[in-house]
């Protein structure tokens, strides 16, 4: 399944996107995912209160940047660094503040929430389990908010850490997805992987019942993200810098990068292969059964048990998350939650390829300007890192599934 979507992911990502302030001055720019998730990085510091959160356009290419308040100074400034202002009536300060009432009066287990700047809103998500007095009280939560500033959805699944199984690993009699290769602070070769799987052993093999070749070193699950180090047994151990495809093909990862709202991205796990679609929200607060997890990306892209700890990434080689958990499964759809790789690196010290560790993972001016021409296409990797961790159960009749299902994104994949 990978070998087509390795011979045309990188051609894609050299596909002629502006982006490089050629553009007349005040008139939206033309920009790759990467280049706005960079513009709103300046941006949002410089507009102070009046900055309400952004989203990226992936059909115009263009980087919509939300503002409060009245001042059409702040508005001319917007227009003028290339993003498309709009107004709107909450500004982030008032949407956190609608968060935090929920974290102290909603944090119920199959509840979710986060900051969707493309309604302006918290977009609340519960799931099949939260009925009756619980259900009673998220909506009581929700109405105590003003008018406008929040919303329920309902999800059919259950959420769950995808706990099960790019590559499959093993340990505890539990099968997780391995996420990216990392070199340690002090020259270690290893990976990254779900915290959610990190406490559920302490060593991880490739095989069922098989030799460990990886210890844990650090965990986190649940709290301030999902997130666990494992370094190589052997020091010697080659680790690529790499995302396995499928069919022996391969992806370079090239660096780390943030997330950006509307970004089409693409997820390898284990047990479903991969998966693509957009990322729907940031710094997303997740209560599952185990405990409440904060910081996590959420997406529309699909996953099951065993895709835990996954790699999501994009067209051009960026690592943007590891699958934590979500609902629904790859037939039916669902939400998922991926933790930020970026906020991972920077805790554990680590850094993907010979990147700088915590944030600006070997992104030279070479990357920074292929990830401005491979925007776009960044946003379709995110299917492939979706967490491997809930397909426990069926993961053998999975795979084969997850194999047809990986060439149909591939062939997507292609088409982009």
């Amino acid at each position: 399944m990978g070998v087509a979507a390795a011979a045309m992911l990188l051609p894609h990502a050299n596909a002629s996107q502006s982006g490089s302030g050629s553009e007349p001055k005040g008139e939206p720019r033309t920009l790759s995912a990467s280049a706005a998730q960079d513009l709103v990085s300046q941006l949002g510091p410089e507009l102070g209160d009046a900055y309400a959160g952004a989203y990226y356009d992936a059909d115009k290419q263009q980087v919509i940047v939300n503002v409060s308040g009245d001042s059409n100074e702040v508005i001319v400034q917007v227009n003028e660094a290339g993003a498309v202002a709009r107004p709107v009536e909450n500004s982030m300060g008032e949407l956190k503040s609608a968060a935090d009432t929920l974290a102290r009066e909603a944090t119920i287990p199959g509840t979710a929430w986060a900051v969707d700047p493309r309604t302006n809103q918290v977009l609340v998500t519960a799931d099949r389990t939260v009925a009756g007095d619980s259900w009673n009280r998220l909506e009581s939560a929700v109405k105590s908010l003003d008018s406008g500033m929040a919303r329920i959805q309902k999800t059919a699944g259950e959420f769950k850490p995808f706990l099960e199984g790019g590559d499959a690993i093993f340990g505890g009699g539990s099968r997780c997805s391995l996420g990216f290769n990392v070199t340690t602070g002090d020259g270690q070769p290893g990976f990254l992987t779900a915290g959610h799987c990190g406490v559920a052993d302490d060593q991880w093999s490739e095989d069922p019942n098989g030799a460990p070749i990886g210890t844990v070193q650090e965990a986190t699950f649940p709290g301030e993200g999902d997130f666990a180090l494992v370094t190589y047994d052997d020091p010697a151990t080659e680790a690529p810098s790499t995302v396995d495809l499928g069919n022996g093909e391969t992806l370079d990862i090239v660096g780390a990068d943030d997330a950006a709202v509307g970004q089409e991205v693409f997820r390898m796990g284990s047990t479903t292969g991969l998966n693509s679609g957009q990322v729907t929200g940031l710094d997303a607060t997740v209560n599952y059964p185990e405990g409440t997890v904060t910081g996590l990306i959420q997406t529309n892209v699909c996953a099951e048990p065993g895709d835990s700890g996954g790699a999501l990434f994009t067209r051009d080689g960026s690592a943007i998350g590891l699958t934590s958990g979500g609902s629904g499964d790859c037939t039916s759809g669902g939400e998922t939650f991926f933790q930020p790789v970026t906020t991972a690196l920077a805790a554990v010290g680590a850094q993907i390829g010979a990147g700088d560790v915590g944030g600006d993972q070997g992104q030279g001016e070479g990357q920074d300007q292929d990830q401005e021409q491979g925007g776009q296409d960044e946003a379709g990797q995110d299917e492939d890192g979706q967490d491997e961790a809930g397909q426990e159960a069926g993961q053998e009749a999975g795979q084969d599934e997850a194999g047809q299902e990986a060439g149909q994104d591939q062939g997507d994949f292609d088409g982009n």
